[in-house]
């Protein structure tokens, strides 16, 4: 009698695992609370047994389809008008799905790196913006994080969420802002659909065909890993490599423990200076443990009294140790380290702070600002930012190796490709970060993709709307030295010439010494003062100044604009222009005057007989810019030469 009853439920359990297969199923983008794309035919997709009749009913619509061989369906319904809520329900022969508080109106995709990613619970105003987040026709899908270096048909999870101040604080901030806007404006339902990921390059975005048609691509396809397995063990073997390039062997743990001693030598570590993200000048995309030191010198009236040592917010996790006395540890991402020094741990003359870093995966190391580096205590402060010693302990051997940036491909075809041809009316887009080092290539690759992602989707050319990178001092980068930011910014101007694209100008609202600036807020009106124009055909004016030609008269250059809108004006109260530099045949800058004459700009500087080049806002730290329309919009920064850039050479490998 066992026996049958375990040959029974074995084929039980087999059955129920065959009907599970058979049911009607739908991607998980579909789901309760969801908005479908009004004004267009509204795919419908899934799974069944090969050959099954499915029927779906909607807002009065009845429509059927019919599984092919392989047990794929779909159908288009009918375009409707903004609406709901709705139900919609799919039926097949053995079970029906049913969603509800389905609403009709216009969906946007949302996606880029981690300024996109960036929540609203993380911007400015958090407390204001979340209690007001009463929006129940703003809709909001996260895609989960996902990697694959082959098309996937479904994402991971993920559900659909009404606006409300419960659930608000998880949302793109620029994305949340975006369709507040356009929901204020339109009064339509907004959907979000939200696939992002910080750090990430474009080519992890676009499609391996599209690479493939890329001529300057070909060398990293031909060396791409043909499964995740491969890749992390390619991986493995490259963090070795560049290792031991740096430091040579890593530690075993008995040198290890001697690492925050006062009396260790580290004549032979590197040195960086801090506060910054190893990973990103010390080897990319790292991910591990690493080990910082730094000797400070306390003056007599400090020595042994109780100081504290602050040390902003360390990404991901740290323990800190003074002259070998453990004074803290904080295992939780972006919280501001502020640690007790107790009485007697510090002595006269020469002191030694050792930080111990690990950070799980994606940026790590110091993200705070330098004067949030320092020991204080009893009215003085003493500085910590500059230059430290540091070791790699170890790195991670997980799933992390598998890094969404160092492969094209990987996050379109778990991220993006799930999602086509879920109906759209158009894509917002904030990143570029990442591409900075290969600017030039970028006039190119960004292009590729974005045609690309409206080939696949079948869709027509649809808007697609980016937010241009904002002031950031990420290397110091000038006319003189050189600007991958700047040259980054002007590639992408320079895809506004691709059909159906709108860029906002953010240079002016960035944090020099924060690569997440927390206004989000003006970013989404100004995506959305492009979409109400170009989209909806609003009479707004959408863009700020942008430059289109230059004359020289004597040591003067002028230069006129498009977009001026109401006229052009400056920000400063005395009317001064900031921001334009000036050179001549010998290319060499100088700080130029500028003054607003009608809807021109005359730029000189008394250095400069014959101007050849003028440049406004040519710095990855460009942010006291302050030339604007006189509808508040900040002006295109840009150069008018052509001469040889700093990431011309810069490739995809």
């Amino acid at each position: 009698m066992l026996f049958k009853f375990r040959h029974v439920a074995a084929i039980g359990f087999m059955l129920m695992a065959l009907q599970t297969w058979a049911d009607v199923r739908l991607p998980k983008v579909f789901g309760s609370h969801m908005v479908l794309q009004r004004r267009k035919p509204i795919p419908v997709w899934g799974w069944s047994d090969p050959g099954e009749k499915i029927t779906i009913q909607f807002n009065n619509q009845t429509k059927t389809a019919k599984a092919d061989k392989a047990g794929k369906w779909m159908l288009r319904l009918d375009p409707t008008e903004a609406g709901g809520p709705y139900a919609l329900t799919v039926r097949g022969k053995r079970n029906t799905v049913a969603f509800d508080d389905v609403l009709v109106g216009d969906v946007w995709v949302c996606s880029g790196q981690s300024n996109m990613e960036w929540t609203v619970k993380s911007s400015f105003n958090t407390a204001k913006e979340i209690q007001e987040a009463n929006y129940p026709l703003i809709r909001h899908f996260k895609v989960p994080h996902d990697l694959s270096l082959t098309p996937k048909d479904d994402l991971l999870g993920g559900e659909w969420k009404p606006c409300t101040p419960e659930t608000a604080g998880d949302f793109t901030a620029v994305g949340y802002f975006f369709a507040r806007e356009l929901q204020k404006e339109l009064n339509v339902p907004i959907g979000l659909l939200n696939t992002s990921w910080g750090g990430t390059q474009s080519e992890s975005w676009t499609s391996r065909e599209a690479m493939e048609s890329f001529e300057e691509f070909k060398p990293a396809l031909a060396t791409m890993p043909k499964s995740l397995e491969d890749y992390s063990k390619q991986r493995m073997e490259q963090l070795q490599g560049q290792i031991a390039k740096l430091q040579g062997a890593l530690p075993d743990a008995a040198e290890v423990k001697q690492w925050s001693a006062t009396d260790f030598n580290d004549a032979g570590w590197q040195t960086l200076r801090l506060p910054d993200l190893f990973d990103r000048k010390a080897i990319p995309n790292f991910d591990g443990v690493v080990w910082f030191r730094r000797e400070v010198t306390i003056p007599d009236e400090l020595a042994g009294k109780q100081l504290t040592l602050s040390l902003g917010q360390i990404d991901d996790a740290d323990e800190t140790y003074v002259n070998g006395v453990k004074v803290g540890n904080t295992g939780q991402v972006g919280q501001v380290r502020n640690y007790t020094v107790p009485v007697g741990t510090l002595k006269p003359g020469r002191n030694v702070i050792a930080i111990r870093v690990e950070d799980y995966g994606g940026g790590g190391g110091f993200s705070a600002k330098e004067d949030q580096l320092k020991l204080t205590g009893t009215g003085k402060d003493i500085p910590l930012a500059g230059d430290w010693k540091y070791r790699i302990a170890d790195f991670n051997r997980n799933a992390v190796l598998v890094n969404p940036n160092l492969t094209g491909t990987i996050l379109y075809n778990s991220m993006v490709n799930p999602l086509i041809p879920y109906a759209i009316e158009g894509v917002i887009w904030y990143q570029g970060e990442s591409n900075a080092g290969r600017a030039y290539q970028y006039r190119k690759t960004f292009p590729l993709m974005i045609t690309d992602w409206r080939t696949r989707w079948g869709q027509g050319d649809f808007p697609f709307l980016f937010v241009q990178l904002a002031s950031f001092n990420a290397a110091n980068g000038n006319s003189a030295s050189g600007s991958t930011w700047g040259e980054l910014r002007e590639a992408q101007t320079m895809t506004l010439a691709l059909p159906n694209t709108g860029m906002a100008v953010t240079s002016d609202i960035g944090e020099p010494k924060d690569i997440h600036p927390k206004n989000k807020q003006d970013v989404g009106k100004r995506l959305a003062l492009n979409a109400l124009k170009t989209v909806y055909g609003q009479n707004r004016v959408y863009s700020g100044p942008v430059f289109k030609s230059m004359e020289v008269n004597g040591n003067k250059a002028i230069l006129t604009f498009d977009q001026v809108g109401s006229g052009l004006m400056s920000s400063d109260k005395y009317g001064y222009l900031k921001g334009f530099e000036v050179a001549g045949a010998d290319q060499k800058f100088y700080w130029a005057k500028a003054e607003i004459q009608g809807d021109k700009v005359v730029v000189y500087a008394n250095e400069v007989a014959t101007p050849v080049s003028v440049h406004y806002g040519w710095a990855d730290d460009n942010g006291e810019v302050n030339l604007y329309n006189k509808d508040g919009l900040p002006a295109v920064p840009f150069r008018t030469d052509t001469w040889k850039g700093i990431t011309e050479a810069g490739r995809f490998k």
